[in-house]
């Protein structure tokens, strides 16, 4: 027993940390290797580790030996008996069972038989047409390939997927030299490092998996340098028709692929060509729910070599199916976090792959590569007549109305006040709402039914330093490229998804030219169902290591209001906030 150490390890897989320790930001990085964060009071915050956390860490090259050894040095009282067990049975878990290919067929395969002897009980199984070789060898048809992994998973049993590939159609895909250097272009030490995760040297060990790197850190480039390591034609997904249009741009720039080589596959063109991005939007449009998608079969109408899947933690459940039966082509998926709202992070280790490499945010802002970020919660009391609606609504409308608090625009004014001159980003949920916000402080707005061209300009605009604000809804979520953005104000979200938190600190963590400092603001009805899921949605920030001051915003212009904001700080001038706690 060693009272000064910072981790409780408890019998049921959960671990308790102390937020106050001195050696908190070192130990809180390495649970978050192998254990998800759960919830985090002021002082102690608890980590779980899971079947599905253990096998990541154990595909991305952690041993139950090294996770038992850093909570032994760590823990105030030891290890539990039980836990050491349990790690060490689910890590033993991923590998124990493989795939590998043989002529037309490919094969269940273990080292240890009485495995093999267990998936043969296994009524469920018995679909896939399992037939036994020998005690280490089962036999099963290649179209199964991806439901067998499905459904194992589900049984306890990650599989390792040594299989292989098809080549896929062949494509020259080089990197272009730096402009004046004739030297190739150069990709920074982490980009390398994720590249050679997914690839390892061409063998059977690599060609699928997911790479988990913060917005801002070049996950395209990443994938386009993927692109350049295998010479293959490549269907690139991803979430939007921006995005569409940044992965065209970065490819073209990047590469020597000539344009005709690249096609754009979205509600307005629909061109297939060696390099095709589309969205998912498109590949699940059906006319009615009864009908079949009727862009699928663009997973049929090449040879793809390569299939990367950006932002994966948004795969559709129906491009999931697909993906179930394309597993000889390789997968690539690209994300900020592995957190899906639905649940379904399971299929994304099977179907796409394991995690094959993290980089943790704090790291890459330590190296200057992302801005350094304040997070702050500023609570807003709801004015009478709101607080009234809200205690006598139905618990599903309570949401909404902490979320429309009118008392949010005036603070949002304030926060523009403060950063004056500075690129600021206003995104919420409700469009009504972030109209109104539009209006009053005179900034554009963009929103999903906005037309494509009117928004890219837009966004155009705001890169070019001509615009300073502008007002988004959830459709800026994911993949808008906005450098200069140095200010977030989230006025109103999607109940508590830490996966939509993440991508909006996203919008603002491409590096700064100056002093790269950003500012993360989000405005929460105090003492309402918004500020509990406030908490949640942190989460996954928390964990990468961001921490959230959280101010009271006093509306009034009195002496002691301006006092208490004073003491706030330089940077926060602004007299009708005052500091209230700091929340790691």
């Amino acid at each position: 027993m060693v009272l000064t150490r910072p981790l409780v390890v408890q019998s049921d897989l959960t671990i308790l940390l102390e937020a106050d320790h001195p050696d908190f930001e070192a130990v809180r990085a390495g649970l978050s290797r192998f254990a998800d964060l759960l919830k985090r009071p002021q002082h102690l915050h608890t980590y779980r580790m899971s079947a599905l956390s253990l096998w990541n860490a154990a595909a991305a090259g952690l041993t139950a030996e090294e996770i038992t050894g850093f909570l032994e040095e760590q823990a105030k009282f030891g290890v539990p008996a039980n836990i050491k067990q349990d790690i060490r049975r689910f890590m033993q878990r991923y590998g124990l069972l493989r795939m590998e290919s043989t002529g037309a067929d490919l094969l269940l395969t273990s080292d240890d038989a009485a495995a093999i002897k267990e998936m043969c009980a296994y009524k469920t199984l018995r679909s896939y047409g399992l037939s036994q070789v020998d005690e280490y060898t089962l036999r099963f048809s290649a179209p199964y390939r991806g439901l067998l992994k499905q459904e194992l998973i589900k049984l306890g049993y990650p599989v390792e997927d040594l299989a292989g590939y098809s080549r896929g159609e062949e494509l020259q895909i080089r990197l272009k030299p730096r402009a004046g250097t004739g030297q190739p272009f150069e990709l920074r030490a982490y980009q390398i490092a994720a590249v050679d995760a997914f690839y390892r040297d061409g063998s059977t060990l690599g060609g699928s998996g997911v790479l988990v790197l913060p917005c801002g850190a070049g996950k395209t480039v990443i994938g386009i340098a993927v692109m350049g390591k295998l010479n293959c034609a490549t269907l690139i997904l991803t979430s939007n028709t921006t995005s569409v249009n940044q992965w065209k741009r970065e490819i073209l720039d990047k590469t020597e692929v000539a344009e005709d080589m690249v096609g754009e596959y979205t509600g307005a063109k629909k061109d297939v060509r060696p390099i095709t991005v589309a969205t998912y939007q498109i590949l699940t449009y059906r006319r009615t729910k009864d009908e079949l998608f009727t862009h699928m079969d663009l997973f049929n109408k090449r040879d793809w070599g390569l299939i990367v899947y950006d932002e994966v933690h948004l795969l559709p459940a129906p491009v999931f199916r697909v993906t179930a039966d394309i597993q000889a082509t390789r997968r690539l998926g690209l994300t900020a976090t592995l957190i899906r709202e639905d649940g379904r992070e399971e299929d994304v280790f099977s179907l796409v792959g394991p995690k094959r490499y993290e980089m943790p945010w704090k790291e890459l802002e330590a190296q200057g590569w992302i801005a350094s970020v304040s997070c702050m919660e500023i609570r807003v009391a709801l004015p009478a007549q709101e607080r009234h609606a809200y205690m006598n609504a139905e618990p599903r409308q309570r949401m909404r109305i902490a979320s429309l608090n009118s008392a949010k625009l005036e603070l949002t004014r304030e926060l523009l006040a403060r950063h004056r001159g500075e690129q600021v980003i206003v995104i919420g949920q409700y469009l009504d709402q972030l109209k109104e916000v539009a209006e009053v402080i005179q900034a554009p707005f963009i929103y999903g039914e906005m037309p494509y061209q009117e928004r890219e300009e837009v966004y155009g605009r705001f890169r070019r330093r001509e615009l300073k604000t502008i007002v988004v809804s959830k459709v800026a979520n994911f993949a808008v490229d906005l450098p200069d953005a140095a200010v977030a104000i989230q006025i109103s979200g999607s109940f508590g998804s830490r996966q939509e938190e993440a991508q909006r600190l996203g919008r603002i963590l491409r590096p700064k030219t100056n002093s790269n400092e950003a500012f993360f603001y989000t405005l929460v009805s105090s003492d309402t169902r918004e500020q509990d899921y406030a908490l949640n949605r942190q989460l996954f920030l928390i964990e990468q290591g961001y921490k959230y001051s959280s101010e009271e915003w006093v509306p009034d212009s009195s002496d002691m209001a301006r006092s208490d904001a004073a003491a706030v700080g330089a940077e926060h001038k602004a007299a009708k906030i005052k500091p209230e706690e700091v929340v790691s």
